[in-house]
């Protein structure tokens, strides 16, 4: 990785080329125009029984244009290094054939960021591949220590960063970039037909907040041995707690059926549910784009608008949409700065999301319920965003009298996410250290399809 002179380098060029981008589609005779380079690095080593079994290293930068001509819109994507006004005349023709959508444009200029703030998304440590191997090595090495732990399924560790240029023909001309750091283990526990897989990961935007690479794999074998001599469960139906790891699932649903782009295109569940119950009344979700360190923290969005922290659902209530100023235009609202580039296309998305934490610890929940299920993984596509209806292979613990009893696995849970967020109860140990966060969830009243 680069340390910071030539990270501040790497901006000032990429901010030069796409401001050049902006001045050729005017001049091309677009009467808008926003340009984004987008760069990264990155560099790993993955190991498996004590043997380095791949080392890669990839850095890329790539710029889009997006013109407006009247109500057309086009774009084009290249390298960093392809002439801006080639690109520009290329995009502009496009635009001159494209059909008219009223809802495309740049962002209103008065909304725009007026300085970028510093989220400290950066981290100048210079990792070397040989402090990668090391680090996967050794967590390797205190996974297989792990009594049960029969084979590995491999470890790993890497280092890159990732930043954004943009540039309006408005006057918006902003750049940021953030690390990211991280190491997994993943093992095998049991022999035969009776195998069990694991893994344990950390990730951060700061060097020093990972968790040490002995602890990562040392987790990652306990889990592995934990789920052996799993069991079927009966059929019916259950109260079941999902551990964070699954409950992080249950929000990113939530995010995607209150985003404002499925709204508009009425393939949310909950399209007509502004301002209405969505979930029980003890839930509060938070959408906190400019968190210090925040795993999803962005100082602007997308088409240069500063988002600020919204209650997305208090007590329940439905409250925003994640919007984008095209998604904003179709609904007859205003972007909250949640637009989102991908290649030269926005979108809304949220950042970081997080359900917020109860007043009740997740063994308090495990132990309210004589008979239920602790979901540690699920898998599957069996959710339908369209209807809410949800159905997804898992496998777990058995909870009996407010214990964890014994491994369960090849099973189903299916419900309604629309009831099941009116059925969520929130445990306190929320963890925001990813950038859709969610504490242990008990969810009562689901259907186990199992022996």
């Amino acid at each position: 990785m680069n340390d910071t002179l030539d990270a501040v380098k790497d901006a000032g060029k990429l901010t030069d080329r796409v401001a050049a981008l902006v001045e050729a589609a005017k001049r091309a005779g677009a009467d808008a125009a926003d340009a984004v380079a987008v760069r990264g690095r990155s560099a790993g080593v993955s190991v498996r029984l004590g043997k380095v079994e791949a080392t890669e290293a990839s850095e890329s930068e790539d710029v889009s244009l997006r013109v407006f001509v009247g109500q057309r819109v086009a774009s084009v994507s290249a390298t960093a290094a392809s002439d801006p006004n080639q690109l520009a005349e290329r995009a502009v023709a496009m635009a001159k054939v494209s059909p008219e959508d009223p809802y495309q444009g740049l962002a209103d200029p008065a909304l725009l960021a007026k300085t970028v703030r510093d989220l400290d998304l950066y981290d100048s440590t210079v990792v070397s591949a040989e402090r990668l191997k090391a680090d996967a090595l050794a967590a390797e090495e205190a996974a297989l220590a792990v009594p049960g732990v029969t084979n590995s399924g491999g470890s790993g560790a890497s280092a890159g960063l990732g930043g954004m240029v943009l540039a309006t023909s408005h006057g918006f001309l902003g750049h940021y970039v953030g690390t990211r750091f991280s190491r997994s283990a993943s093992v095998i526990a049991g022999e035969g037909t009776g195998m069990e897989r694991d893994y344990d990961f950390s990730s951060r935007q700061h060097f020093a907040d990972l968790d040490a690479p002995d602890a990562i794999g040392r987790s990652a074998g306990e889990r592995a041995v934990r789920r052996l001599n799993a069991r079927k469960a009966k059929t019916g139906p259950v109260d079941v707690v999902f551990d964070p790891r699954v409950s992080r699932g249950i929000a990113s649903h939530l995010a995607g059926a209150i985003n404002g782009a499925s709204v508009a295109r009425k393939t949310s569940f909950l399209r007509d549910m502004m301002g209405k119950q969505v979930a029980n009344g003890i839930i509060t979700v938070i959408d906190e784009p400019l968190r210090r360190r925040g795993p999803a923290s962005r100082p602007f969005d997308g088409e240069g608008i500063e988002g600020e922290k919204l209650v997305m659902v208090e007590n329940g209530i439905l409250n925003h949409w994640f919007l984008s100023t095209s998604a904003a235009k179709e609904l007859g609202l205003q972007t909250n700065g949640r637009g989102a580039r991908s290649g030269s296309s926005v979108s809304p998305t949220s950042t970081n999301l997080s359900i917020e934490p109860g007043d009740r610890s997740p063994e308090d929940l495990i132990k309210s319920l004589k008979s239920g299920f602790y979901v540690t993984e699920v898998f599957g596509q069996g959710v339908n965003m369209i209807t809410g209806e949800y159905s997804r292979g898992a496998s777990g613990f058995w909870i009996e009298n407010g214990e964890l009893a014994y491994p369960v696995s090849e099973v189903t849970i299916a419900s309604n996410l629309k009831d099941m967020f009116l059925n969520m109860v929130p445990a306190s140990d929320v963890d925001r250290s990813f950038g859709t966060a969610a504490p242990t969830l008990l969810i009562e009243g689901m259907t186990l399809a199992g022996s």
